[in-house]
């Protein structure tokens, strides 16, 4: 697959992350979903809610965000606190409201890891009762945009969403789900800027150039 650098933004823009019980997007559960919705790159609306797994969460992945099962539910004092199958149930029809208003979903590793796990759990606690396929949705991954931006260009380090918060000067999420979807998108906007020659001046928002499955 051919990638392309784009250097328009879609009108709307829906940073999407989770936190999660461990790497295994078959068998691994979200434990948090984060919603960071832009229209003409201005945020304008978050969302955040937590899941209490049907597994244990991973050592590896505790120090990661910091989550364990007591940490969940302390915050339903707080917040929404979901089962697995509302969690699922909930971020799908989120995700499927979104697509339905023009959005492009955007993440970090986001079809491979978020969206797949989701797929999974899908499958696993709704059953014949939903299907979800990630690739129905419209989609751009910092990541592989990465790629594009900088072809050519020797990277030095592992790509990932800290790592291109870092270079690109975007505040990092944290390693909380909402934090991290609006990191994605601030990303993504520096990427348009940069393949504009850092002209900010530019109109960043229209169609966005063709890329892979974009």
């Amino acid at each position: 697959m051919t990638l392309t650098a784009i250097t328009r933004l879609p009108e709307l823009l829906v940073g999407f992350d989770t936190e999660t019980t461990g790497l295994g997007v078959r068998h691994e559960r979200a434990i948090a979903y984060g919603f960071a919705v832009y229209h003409y790159t201005r945020p304008v609306a978050t969302e955040e809610f937590f899941v209490v797994p049907d597994r244990p969460i991973g050592e590896g992945a505790q120090r990661v965000h910091g989550l364990d099962v007591a940490a969940l539910e302390a915050r339903r004092a707080v917040t929404d606190v979901l089962t697995v199958a509302e969690g699922a149930r909930r971020a799908l029809d989120l995700l499927r409201r979104y697509h339905d208003q023009g959005a492009f979903v955007v993440g970090a590793n986001l079809t491979g890891f978020d969206l797949a796990m989701l797929r999974w759990t899908v499958r696993d606690v709704l059953e014949a009762e939903e299907e979800f396929d990630p690739h129905t949705l419209r989609t751009i991954d910092v990541i592989d945009h990465d790629l594009a931006v900088r072809r050519g260009e020797p990277v030095r380090y592992r790509r990932s969403l800290t790592t291109l918060c870092r270079h690109y000067g975007v505040s990092p999420g944290g390693h909380d789900a909402v934090g991290d979807a609006r990191a994605a998108v601030e990303v993504l906007i520096a990427q348009v800027v940069a393949n504009n020659a850092g002209q900010v001046e530019l109109p960043l928002n229209g169609p966005p150039s063709p890329a892979g499955g974009w």
